[in-house]
């Protein structure tokens, strides 16, 4: 039986929504059973995660993005992971901010998660705050990575549909090199389109892609732009989904018609295709991994508690090493 706040989650209510994802970023007692009851009314929004370096206009075009799915009629909610204060832990709050203009519309939920030292560009409780705003009745949630580089691959963990943004004149074709982003964004997105070298980025992007054998399915050479030559359908079934490369000038609203509609087409071929169901299955693999990671962090921190000091005495007098000391406290 759901509780009080889980059944407030269900009937859309913000308050309840706002306190559930407090309890769970928190690890509060009780956040599992609450969010145990949520699980039957899940999947059934599109998660978009959106990532990329800082500066290339990701709450930009998460604000733009916003803007748009609410002139359809249906409700957004947003996860933006924000660097932790080094004074108090908690979220910065720098893309809340950007976003505020939606701050009273009712269709619209933005929740700020500090990383808390957590890697990979994301807060621990960022598919759990993900999954709540999925039951809570959300059609689109998106997901802000805090934008730390090259090593913001954990978001295809959580979302179906991973929006890669560069910007011309920042170096971001060798990061992307660097960082294997390459072969986690579903759509690549050259926001800031602009400025001088746009074309350029574009045109190396797709090089990237071309390097994998593949044709490329959305070549940008203008804000916008999808060429209208390629059959995407029929080139997704010879050889699985190809990012298209997609222009932006977010400040302006441009091409962010365009990049919905990339992600609209993504979030179809994983519905729709052999491809798409295995990726599913990898996600909801590594969900699991995830869980199970933390479980054993948990209880691995609750048994060395009670013999830390012990085992620390042991490796500094050199009667055990650290991997031995590990192997008994697991053992144990």
């Amino acid at each position: 039986m759901a509780s009080d706040l889980a059944e407030r989650v269900l009937a859309g209510d913000p308050r309840g929504i706002a306190r559930l994802i407090r309890n769970v970023d928190d690890r509060v007692p009780g956040y599992r059973e609450d969010l145990r009851a949520l699980v039957p009314s899940t999947g059934r929004a599109h998660v978009i995660g959106v990532t990329g370096n800082p500066g290339v206009g990701k709450s930009t075009l998460v604000d733009r993005l916003i803007e748009a799915v609410r002139a359809e009629g249906k409700k957004v909610g947003v996860v933006a992971v924000d660097p932790s204060s080094p004074l108090s832990g908690g979220a910065i709050l720098g893309d809340r901010i950007r976003m505020q203009r939606h701050a009273t519309d009712e269709g619209v939920f933005i929740r700020s998660l500090a990383t808390r030292g957590h890697l990979g560009g994301l807060s621990r409780s960022t598919s759990d705050a993900a999954r709540v705003l999925d039951a809570a009745g959300y059609d689109l949630v998106l997901i802000e990575t805090v934008g730390v580089g090259q090593d913001e691959v954990e978001v295809t963990r959580i979302a179906h549909t991973t929006l890669v943004v560069v910007a011309p004149g920042l170096g971001d074709e060798i990061q992307a090199i660097k960082a294997g982003v390459l072969e986690i964004a579903d759509v690549f997105v050259v926001n800031k389109a602009d400025r001088d070298g746009a074309l350029t980025t574009v045109r190396d992007l797709e090089a990237m892609i071309m390097m994998r054998g593949e044709p490329v399915s959305g070549g940008a050479h203008a804000v916008g732009h999808r060429p209208g030559q390629l059959d995407e359908e029929a080139l997704a079934a010879q050889v699985g989904w190809v990012p298209p490369v997609l222009s932006t000038v977010a400040s302006k609203s441009e091409g962010v018609a365009e990049v919905l509609a990339a992600a609209r087409r993504h979030a179809a071929f994983l519905q729709g295709t052999e491809d798409g169901t295995k990726r599913l299955r990898r996600r909801a693999e590594q969900e699991l991994l995830s869980a199970i990671r933390e479980q054993i962090r948990e209880r691995a921190g609750e048994v060395l508690a009670a013999r830390r000091d012990e085992l620390i005495d042991r490796i500094l007098a050199r009667a055990i090493d650290p991997y031995d000391a590990a192997e008994e406290l697991l053992g144990g």
